[in-house]
């Protein structure tokens, strides 16, 4: 499935951000880090190419903290 270092490598780290935003949301309950988590740990399975993984991570992790910002 990963032929490329630097794609598992980058998967690798994405998911670990995310089972980590995921066990935090979980744990005290806050939807927005769970759901961010969830997403982040899914969605490198689906992308075959670093720069749009990298992509969709930042834009993620930046859907998240404007959520936080509202309130949500």
């Amino acid at each position: 499935m990963f032929t490329d270092p630097t794609l598992f490598t980058l998967s690798l780290v994405i998911s670990a951000i995310g089972f980590v935003l995921g066990s935090y949301g979980r744990k005290s309950r806050r939807w927005p880090h769970g759901i961010a988590g969830v997403v982040l740990m899914v969605y490198p399975y689906f992308v075959p190419t670093p720069w749009p993984m990298a992509g969709i991570a930042v834009g993620v992790i930046g859907a998240l903290l404007i959520a936080v910002r509202l309130g949500l």
